[in-house]
């Protein structure tokens, strides 16, 4: 079941600016799915488009089979969003804004407390449960506000920048929550970030996103493959021949464009019966940095 279905989506400001361009896109069911690209490029549109607070200009969007223009109230109580300025009480203590949130969902006193100081376990907040919330760290905010995102089990969850403000250790258990919640209930996540490289840690498909349109789509394997016809060789040694077509990095160290990875063994060949010796060959895929920036410069995709 997909959970998330845009048909060729778009969305015009009063003021005439085209926010969304024809986008389409399907995210499965249990996906963490990458919603890619810098401020701007539409990201934040979407979310509001898929959680019923714009209509949109033109195309279609179900979410869990709901329309979120006409069935917004039945969608919210199965969804949850998290924005970077989520609202909570600073007079209330985390517990207390947890079972107040979870109220409003429907949910028991009891069964919002339970459920509230799992979170705050499983978010490193336990201590802080009952310290209110004027007192706490952008942080420890940060981290109670997805706790109060989750807290009526939504079966999607919107994030918007979720680890901005996190120590390390606090973005590993956020990661470890939202991997947990994954793999274990099966609930989809529409993570929206401009971080490319966390977004390749976590996510295991994406929709690369600028100026309104999508770029490309597809999990990480499929985006390598659309946008490159080669593969990176990061080779370190002490003498490159010069029939060697190489880019020097940095001292001994070059990067190597090869069209197949079973010609490294003839690439070390070549260099050591030039007299070269060499101290490391790495084969390097191309990451989802390199290929976010390929499809901006315009470069050939592979279908």
């Amino acid at each position: 079941m997909n959970a998330i279905e845009i048909n060729q989506l778009e969305k015009i400001y009063p003021e005439g600016k085209k926010a969304l361009d024809n986008v389409s896109l399907v995210v499965p069911q249990g996906t963490i799915f990458g919603f890619l690209g810098p401020n701007g490029a539409g990201k934040t549109t979407t979310v509001k488009l898929l959680n019923g607070i714009l209509d949109p200009t033109d195309g279609e969007m179900r979410v869990l089979g709901l329309d979120p223009v006409s069935e917004a109230e039945k969608l919210h109580q199965s969804t949850g969003v998290l924005t970077e300025h989520a609202g909570m009480y600073d007079h209330f203590s985390g517990i207390d804004n947890l079972r107040f949130f979870g109220q409003l969902f429907g949910m028991s006193n009891a069964e919002s407390d339970l459920r509230g100081r799992q979170l705050l376990e499983k978010l490193g907040l336990t201590e802080a449960a009952d310290v209110k919330l004027k007192s706490y760290s952008t942080g420890m905010r940060q981290r109670l506000s997805l706790a109060r995102t989750l807290i009526h089990r939504p079966q999607v969850l919107f994030l918007d920048e979720p680890t901005s403000g996190l120590d390390p250790e606090s973005t590993k258990s956020v990661n470890e929550l939202l991997l947990e919640l994954s793999k274990e209930e099966g609930t989809t996540i529409f993570l929206c970030t401009h971080q490319l490289r966390y977004a390749q840690e976590i996510c295991n498909e994406y929709g690369l996103m600028d100026n309104g349109q999508l770029l490309a789509l597809g999990s990480l394997r499929e985006l390598r493959k659309r946008t490159f016809d080669s593969f990176k060789v990061m080779l370190e040694t002490d003498l490159m021949p010069l029939t060697i077509e190489s880019n020097r990095v940095k001292g001994d160290h070059y990067e190597i464009s090869i069209q197949r990875k079973d010609e490294i063994a003839q690439l070390v060949k070549k260099i050591v019966a030039q007299g070269g010796n060499i101290s490391q060959v790495t084969p390097v895929d191309y990451s989802l940095e390199d290929i976010y920036f390929a499809l901006l410069e315009g470069g050939e995709t592979h279908d």
